[in-house]
């Protein structure tokens, strides 16, 4: 599977049902809430396409490459499938969406427009924000394995590769819950079951710890010393 996560291991929750995200998408069959200010200023105008819940993340993710539905999903995964259908219906209408047919599967995909490649500079602006004034604190509610290890598969770099497959195992302490990044350049997967293949390198870690590490509030040999990731 050519979009970064095994088919064969993806929770249910995450699959892609085409006839339902068809139904999602028909504008008549849904009652899109856009926010209207009715002021000419042009951050007003702005505001009612980026400021709906949930955009700025879905811009995010297409921003960093997702382009089908599933892989919106495990990039947003507290998003209900028919939000995400609506608020992609309405960056479609904005002009900062386009669907097309998928090039390799059933179903669409979904790429920014040139309006919607302008928004980068403003995502990256509010990403700036908020890790400088959002605060350090990671509440554990805000922690998620699955998002942080979408956002690892994301930067692995391939070309630091010298084989034709690379697996390393992610195995979280608490909850419990072990991932497989299986690296095939250019291709990595992330994968939720075990596929049998040989694993090159295992990192045991605390989900707080690693994402303080991803974020760079804590530095890996810090973690290492404290014995909250282990190699």
């Amino acid at each position: 599977m050519p979009f970064g996560v095994s088919e064969r291991s993806m929770p249910h929750a995450y699959g892609e049902s085409p006839k339902n995200e068809l139904a999602g998408w028909r504008g008549e069959a849904l009652t899109v809430g856009v926010p209207e200010y009715r002021q000419f200023c042009p951050v007003s105008r702005g505001a009612e396409v980026f400021a709906e819940r949930w955009t700025p993340l879905i811009l995010r993710e297409l921003l960093n490459g997702s382009h089908r539905f599933s892989e919106l999903q495990l990039g947003l995964p507290r998003i209900s499938r028919n939000l995400l259908a609506q608020r992609l219906a309405s960056l479609a209408s904005a002009g900062v969406v386009e669907r097309r047919p998928a090039e390799r599967e059933r179903g669409f995909s979904y790429h920014l427009t040139s309006a919607g490649e302008e928004l980068r500079a403003v995502v990256e602006a509010l990403g700036a924000w908020g890790y400088r004034w959002g605060g350090a604190d990671l509440p554990s509610g805000q922690l998620d394995p699955v998002l942080l290890m979408w956002f690892i598969r994301r930067r692995v770099q391939v070309q630091a590769v010298r084989r034709d497959r690379a697996v390393v195992r992610f195995d979280f302490r608490r909850p419990r819950r072990s991932f497989w990044l299986r690296i095939e350049p250019p291709v990595v997967d992330l994968c939720f079951t075990d596929e049998g293949f040989d694993v090159e390198l295992v990192v045991d870690a605390d989900l707080a710890a690693l994402t303080a590490v991803w974020l760079g509030r804590l530095r890996l040999a810090e973690a290492i010393a404290a014995g909250s990731i282990r190699l």
